[in-house]
């Protein structure tokens, strides 16, 4: 395959986020291939290797439509001034060639959503003008005779393009997301006993790990009840803005001395290699990077069916499946675990599953995915 200059759209990088991990892992991936990298991003904060091209597309915004309007149109200037032999956009930005849908379909989010808020709220979820904005834009994109392939990260989100855009199967690639299984690896007993008496957890607790930001959608009320009723302890990692309702949640449920939150941590590990399991039960989410982490350090999970990850998940073998607000199932699920998940039959399902979810085969898939587009 002859060199091609491949443009990756990513409106801003930030080194938490599940998709713009993707881009870099992507590109970290393609490195040694024979592709011209370029990325066009209003603002980028992850690692620049010298011969990626980093193009940073930064107009001016007055509001979150302003800001997502305006990136698209200087973007799409952009990319049609440079004619890019490929463009795969993050964003819904129509005229892309390659869009990859890493964060669902806007209309599903919305849906979820309504279930939690009070009723006279679901009127105006669907008539705020930026979700109208959103989901317009994403309906153009999809209908856009430039658009001649999509990347889901789970088949859940496929199966959701093809009913509500009618988008044509056989152009919806499936390529799940890569994992360094080097890195994120089990604890041996003494490193789980150090990283518990570091961070001050009890030894002998059985621990779940919540690990995401944005704890509406993903769910972290919801693992707060979940855990209310037992003995385990609850590892929170990420931040939110109502950080303090979560912890008056704890203390209201008795739970509060069992219910740790950590922030925002520039290591996930530690945290996955002191815990007995994930709990994530995301209202929606296409398919989480943390699920390959935590199942990658031997850990079983449990999450939702608004989750693509679930699809890595059989029940009772390496983790369970529940509705995102059935607190019931899912305290049922936090106490069918095995109380430690080092050695477990369970911890050693969960790491097998992910063992192909390399970056080796994610090139190769990307690759091929390519080479078929440019043809």
């Amino acid at each position: 395959m002859s060199t091609f200059r491949l443009a990756l759209v990513r409106q801003k990088y930030r080194p938490d986020g599940g998709a713009e991990r993707f881009v870099s892992r992507a590109l970290e991936a393609l490195d040694n291939s024979n592709l011209e990298l370029n990325v066009i991003t209003r603002e980028w904060q992850g690692p620049v290797k010298p011969d990626w091209r980093i193009h940073i597309c930064d107009p001016k915004k007055w509001g979150r439509i302003s800001r997502e309007r305006g990136f698209a149109l200087a973007a799409r200037d952009l990319w049609q001034r440079e004619h890019f032999d490929l463009v795969q956009s993050h964003e819904r930005i129509a005229g892309c060639d390659l869009y990859r849908a890493g964060d669902g379909v806007h209309r599903r989010w919305l849906l979820q959503r309504s279930r939690i808020i009070p009723g006279w709220k679901k009127r105006f979820l669907f008539a705020d003008r930026y979700h109208r904005y959103v989901m317009q834009a994403e309906k153009e994109m999809y209908q856009h005779p430039s658009l001649r392939a999509v990347i889901c990260n789970a088949e859940m989100v496929k199966q959701e393009i093809i009913e509500d855009f009618a988008f044509p199967a056989d152009k919806i690639h499936v390529i799940y997301n890569a994992v360094d299984h080097r890195h994120f690896t089990p604890p041996d007993a003494n490193t789980l006993i150090q990283l518990r008496e570091q961070w001050r957890i009890p030894v002998e607790a059985t621990c779940f790990v919540y690990v995401g930001s944005g704890f509406e959608r993903k769910g972290l009320d919801a693992a707060i009840r979940a855990v209310a009723p037992t003995t385990c302890h609850l590892l929170v990692v990420g931040k939110d803005k109502d950080q303090k309702r979560y912890e008056m949640l704890a203390q209201t449920l008795k739970c509060a001395e069992r219910v740790h939150f950590f922030g925002m941590q520039p290591e996930t590990l530690p945290f996955y290699q002191m815990a007995d399991g994930l709990l994530l039960p995301t209202l929606y989410d296409p398919f989480p990077n943390v699920i390959l982490e935590a199942m990658a350090c031997g850990l079983p999970v449990i999450t939702t069916y608004g989750c693509g990850g679930a699809e890595f998940i059989e029940q009772g073998r390496n983790g369970y499946v529940c509705d995102a607000l059935d607190i019931r199932r899912l305290q049922d699920a936090v106490m069918a675990l095995p109380t430690r998940a080092l050695n477990s039959a369970e911890g050693e399902n969960a790491r097998s599953r992910i063992m192909q979810c390399t970056n080796e085969n994610l090139s190769a898939q990307l690759l091929s995915l390519y080479q078929h587009l440019v043809k």
